[in-house]
């Protein structure tokens, strides 16, 4: 299969950087200079940026698109306004995750949505096929890239641009950008302060190119995909195909926050409504590992020689200097249990906890 590249490709060739498929495209998983835990450690202290690119784009435009939208996916876009953004699900009738993904409401006659690269076709595909007339659902995967500027001086980068900064977080600026539209948004998925920005597919590397000008007064790096992994499993970020799939459903991933449980229609409703009434049979949790060793998905979770769940995702925390894992295990479990995770034949002790393993101090200014 011959792999997609982002409109940075080139730039992340220049750089020297180690290269991966994620989802049918070649992107960075980390740089020279450092790796991943240089990178990590950048972005939590000062400010790192990534191409993400990868991810997919798609509009909803025509008369009550946002009602349709609210009408297919799980939260409930009621609760937003125009120039917020709102994670939500796209599920199956069965109530597994088809993607989790970002909608940006531009109005009621149009959508914004970001969901993950390997899934954007399918979602595309569901929300055709049930538009009604005078809804248009139009991919835009290769229209747009998309740049994610986080850290704690994230701001200070942007400001450099004569970018917007300091809007709510989940809230986003369409803007002119040397002539060029941006949207710029208070999203991430690093825990850190930080704001994704999304410029057409033409205008991407001039951006890229002053972006990474402008954070090396601050000592920032360019960060790949593996940074972005840790970062998110130290927050207990859900990653879709891990702790989300048609396997896990919103309710095991613990993500009802999530689902508009009021509305009267979403795809997968009734499904989730009677999962959720009867109990879930595995429940999401999260795992601090106390011995040597790094939890890896789809190792088992044991306690007192019983396997009690398995891990979904997990990593060594740059942060906390020891590994940490989400896990699927049996409901009877609770925060402060102490469990085993399987690493290579070995049993690595760990306590059950409950997300983040680390905590962020976010400015709010």
């Amino acid at each position: 299969m011959t792999l997609l590249h982002s409109p940075l490709h080139d730039r992340h060739v220049a750089l020297g950087a180690k290269l991966a498929d994620f989802g049918g495209w070649e992107m960075p998983i980390e740089y020279p200079g450092g790796g991943v835990v240089a990178e990590h450690t950048a972005v939590r202290e000062r400010v790192g940026i990534f191409d993400v690119s990868h991810l997919g784009k798609a509009l909803v435009r025509g008369p009550g698109a946002a009602d349709f939208v609210n009408r297919c996916f799980t939260n409930d876009l009621r609760r937003i306004g125009p120039g917020q953004a709102q994670y939500t699900m796209c599920c199956d009738d069965n109530g597994g995750v088809v993607d989790d993904l970002i909608q940006y409401l531009r109005s009621d006659d149009e959508v914004f949505l970001i969901p993950n690269a390997a899934n954007t076709t399918e979602v595309v595909r569901r929300l055709t096929a049930a538009a009604p007339e005078g809804i248009e659902v139009t991919n835009l995967h290769q229209d747009y890239a998309v740049i994610a500027v986080q850290g704690p001086q994230s701001d200070e980068v942007l400001e450099a641009l004569d970018l917007p900064v300091g809007h709510d977080y989940m809230q986003f600026r369409e803007v002119q950008w040397r002539g060029r539209p941006v949207i710029v948004c208070r999203t991430g998925y690093t825990g850190e302060r930080g704001y994704e920005l999304v410029p057409t597919w033409a205008d991407a590397g001039e951006l890229w190119d002053a972006l990474v000008a402008a954070m090396t007064a601050y000592d920032g790096m360019p960060c790949g995909l593996g940074a972005r992994d840790t970062l998110r499993t130290e927050m207990g970020y859900p990653l879709h195909g891990q702790d989300l799939s048609l396997d896990i459903s919103p309710v095991q991933a613990r993500s009802g926050w999530a689902v508009g449980w009021k509305k009267d229609e979403f795809w997968g409703r009734e499904a989730l409504l009677a999962e959720r009434a009867a109990g879930p049979t595995r429940v999401s949790r999260g795992l601090s590992v106390s011995g040597r060793g790094i939890p890896r998905a789809h190792c088992a979770v044991t306690r007192e020689g019983e396997v009690v769940g398995e891990v979904t995702s997990g990593t060594f925390s740059p942060t906390l200097k020891h590994g940490v894992a989400m896990a699927l295990l049996d409901p009877s479990m609770a925060e402060g249990d102490e469990v085993a995770i399987d690493v290579r034949g070995r049993a690595i002790p760990a306590t059950v906890v409950k997300p983040p393993f680390v905590q962020v101090q976010v400015r709010q200014d």
